[in-house]
């Protein structure tokens, strides 16, 4: 008898065996993605606390964001940029790319736009309806700097309020200000999510920038922890289908 059983558990065996095997790839590829992910999201991004409501509705005050690090040049019209600069203060600020080096950024045509060189740009993203700017202004951007605003144009301190006098009498920054691009809002969960970039700077020179590496990342990382997961939970239901057939 024991001579006849044996051939029918062998199959059993390899078929666990293989089960096994399979278990401890997913288990190792999972650990990879996830591991993977996660370290280079770290070295990519860079946590902010938005302090002022400059930017709503966009980004509100409190608001947690994570911003990709990236060089001044890799900057787009439309891209909302954290950025640190001694003539706007000490502590790095979060504003949007409205116009680069060679740009005329002009408030506002006869139906209230802003526009760049001469290009009405519409801007879903503002806080109210109608005009761009309550107040009228136009300027030039000089090469190698960026004229920057806030959504919510009724409270926001930028370029505007650096045309009048002084070193910044063109209101803008220096490329070389900006050390990240805002991807993402993080927190509240209630508010998360991609910060688009606007469609109305495309048709300009240069368009706009491409979507960070971030979705990628948490969606490779998200695979993992299913994998290694999936490859954990092989084991108990290969025990536990053994013992059944075993019955």
């Amino acid at each position: 008898m024991t001579t006849a059983a044996t051939p029918s558990r062998a199959p059993g065996r390899r078929r666990r065996s293989t089960a096994a095997t399979l278990a401890n790839v997913a288990m190792g590829l999972g650990a990879v993605l996830f591991l993977g992910a996660f370290v280079w999201a770290a070295l990519l991004y860079r946590p902010y606390v938005v302090p002022t409501d400059s930017m709503a509705p966009t980004i509100s005050a409190g608001e947690r964001v994570l911003a990709e690090r990236v060089e001044g040049t890799d900057v787009r019209r439309g891209d909302v940029v954290v950025f640190q600069d001694t003539t706007w203060g000490d502590l790095p600020m979060i504003k949007r790319v409205i116009g680069v080096g060679g740009d005329t950024v002009v408030c506002c045509d006869a139906e209230g736009r802003l526009t760049i060189n001469g290009e009405p740009v519409p801007e879903p993203y503002l806080d109210t309806p109608g005009r761009a700017s309550a107040t009228e202004f136009s300027a030039t951007v000089p090469e190698g700097r960026l004229f920057l605003l806030g959504d919510h144009r009724r409270d926001s301190v930028d370029s505007r309020s650096r045309l009048a006098g002084g070193a910044a009498a063109d209101g803008a920054v220096p490329r070389d200000a900006v050390v990240a691009r805002v991807d993402v809002t993080a927190w509240p969960l209630g508010e998360a999510g991609v910060v688009e970039r606007p469609e109305g700077f495309a048709a300009l020179p240069g368009g706009i920038s491409a979507p960070g590496p971030l979705p990628t990342l948490f969606w490779a990382g998200v695979t993992g922890a299913v994998l290694i997961l999936g490859g954990a939970a092989q084991g108990p239901i290969a025990r536990r289908a053994g013992r059944r057939g075993r019955r």
